[in-house]
């Protein structure tokens, strides 16, 4: 009670403003007490509006009043401190912030330290206390402090989630298992965890190898540019040596030869450099997301591995070590071997015709990308699982099956108004951004069976009925209309035709980096339909816009 007491004495000295005890305590007219410097300072803000508030009425003074000395609060802070309140929290650490707070400390909260799995609160050490001494206690999960832990109840049946349905792809509860997801396939949180993080360790394995061939590369590269140097030094070394023989007749070419060597040389040195650069910007970025990977296999709250696990185990795609490809250390010897000859029968031919000394074109033979997919197996190498941001939809359109199906019903939903939404065209587009190499297939059907399988920028307008809002009638997105007749690709309003087997399945293929975008008709083959080859400035998402009573649906290839 003692200690309650000296809390609560501690909290009635205090400044509203930078919450410890008063310093040199002023009152203002409504009688609220601050530090002096706290005050004075809150209304330096003020000065340009020529209207001082208090901070905790928000009562106005005008003008500014002058603050006088409370003489009184002054000698019972003082005497507080005597008596040891100003030690008597020194141990006690308030939350902040940025702090997760004690779910149980009233008044002024301190910072939590655990959080329980099980209790679904967060706890100061005081109050955790419990937790260790308690027997019952003792087998909950703790874990460190979570802001989060609501998110491990079931919104439905308020339990908590314990249980993973692999068929859906999310947590559940008991009740959940015995109701919307019956006859599911279902393991418990733990277990898939347990297996996610081994599919976590396989990726980590393979991005420490990948960074182990990648500087071996950039070590190959570096070897390059010191072969290159050497090489160049030599041949304009031993230019100079000839054509000192030659000198009346030779200087217009002699410093023309040599602005060559040194003009291809800087070219070949650039060109493996940024090789080079690619390579080592690679690396950092394997090495940070095998960072990211290693905090999440050590995260202890199974849901928020599970939740954070797809956005983070997708890997870029590699530069493969097998397609570094470095040409004989020969790069400008032509050069010499042609001065020479030059040399010996330069007196004769150069007073009758102009004698060309062209150099030797070398390059770093590097391919970056590999070959673009041919059979429908290669794609699904590239196959990344697609989901509808309802955020966007159109209020027509009817979203289902995880958010992977949509569906035009004609009439508008109750959806709640958001600035991502399109407001005319009944258009939606996908939550995941798409870069790197990315194929995903859609399936339509019914009513008119016709639907628009598009790309688009994150920018692209969103309300009224303006064509910049509009799949394909913009230069920010990319459409292919499928309709009973066949096919028609859309850009910046312009129509292309496209002629190909009429399938409710679409394929699309998404090189971001090389900037291809290509459209494929899915039947027993795989049936080119289009490609655009452009250069995409942002990353990209997926876009669907169905007519009355038809669905689209990105399907499952995994």
């Amino acid at each position: 009670m003692a200690q309650k007491a000296v809390e609560l004495d501690r909290e009635t000295f205090s400044c509203s403003i930078c919450l410890d005890l008063l310093k040199d305590p002023v009152t203002t007219p409504c009688g609220h007490s601050y530090c002096k410097n706290c005050i004075k300072d809150h209304w330096d803000t003020e000065d340009e509006k020529r209207i001082y508030s208090c901070p905790q009425c928000r009562k106005s003074f005008t003008p500014r009043p002058e603050l006088l000395k409370n003489t009184m609060l002054a000698a019972l802070v003082e005497q507080l401190k005597k008596t040891g309140l100003q030690a008597a929290p020194a141990d006690l650490c308030y939350a902040g912030p940025e702090d997760v707070a004690c779910d149980v400390c009233t008044g002024r909260k301190l910072r939590a330290v655990k959080s329980c799995l099980v209790c679904l609160v967060s706890y100061c050490e005081k109050h955790l206390q419990p937790h260790f001494d308690v027997a019952q206690f003792k087998k909950h999960k703790l874990v460190e402090p979570s802001e989060k832990l609501q998110e491990n109840i079931c919104s439905r049946h308020d339990e908590v989630l314990k249980i993973y349905c692999r068929t859906d792809q999310q947590c559940i509860c008991i009740l959940c298992s015995m109701d919307e997801h019956k006859g599911h396939d279902t393991v418990s949180a733990a277990a898939e965890r347990t297996e996610r993080q081994r599919e976590l360790e396989g990726s980590r394995h393979n991005i420490q190898q990948r960074i182990q061939d990648r500087e071996e590369d950039v070590k190959l590269l570096q070897q390059e540019v010191e072969a290159i140097n050497h090489s160049a030094d030599e041949a304009v070394e031993h230019s100079e040596k000839i054509f000192t023989q030659l000198i009346r007749l030779m200087e217009k070419r002699r410093s023309d030869v040599k602005q060559q060597v040194k003009s291809q040389q800087e070219t070949e040195v650039s060109r493996v450099k940024e090789l080079q650069e690619k390579l080592e910007q690679e690396i950092t970025e394997l090495k940070r997301k095998d960072a990211e990977l290693k905090k999440l296999s050590h995260t202890e709250d199974h849901n928020q591995f599970l939740h954070n696990y797809p956005s983070l185990s997708a890997l870029s795609e590699s530069t493969h070590s097998s397609s570094i490809k470095i040409r004989p250390l020969k790069y400008f010897e032509d050069v010499t071997a042609a001065v020479s000859e030059l040399r010996d029968i330069l007196q004769d031919v150069l007073r009758e015709t102009g004698t060309n000394i062209s150099l030797t074109e070398t390059q770093v033979d590097v391919l970056l990308s590999e070959p673009e997919p041919k059979t429908r197996a290669d794609f699904l190498r590239y196959s990344c699982e697609i989901t509808l941001d309802p955020n966007t939809a159109h209020p027509w359109l009817l979203l289902s099956e995880g958010n992977r199906k949509v569906t035009n019903i004609n009439q508008p939903r109750s959806y709640s108004s958001h600035p991502d939404r399109f407001t005319y065209w009944v258009q939606v587009l996908s939550r995941e951004s798409l870069t790197g190499r990315c194929y995903w297939e859609v399936e339509w059907r019914g009513g008119r069976a016709e639907a628009y399988v598009a790309v688009a920028y994150k920018n692209i307008s969103r309300a009224g009925r303006s064509e910049e809002c509009e799949f394909g009638f913009n230069d920010k997105s990319w459409m292919l209309d499928c309709h009973t007749d066949g096919y028609d690709f859309y850009y910046k309003s312009v129509c292309t035709p496209v002629s190909g087997p009429r399938s409710s399945r679409v394929g699309v293929y998404l090189d971001h980096s090389a900037g291809i975008l290509s459209f494929y008709s899915v039947t027993d083959t795989m049936t080119l339909l289009h490609r655009v080859q452009t250069t995409f400035t942002q990353p990209l998402y997926a876009g669907l816009n169905v007519f009355d009573g038809v669905s689209a649906e990105f399907c499952r290839l995994r």
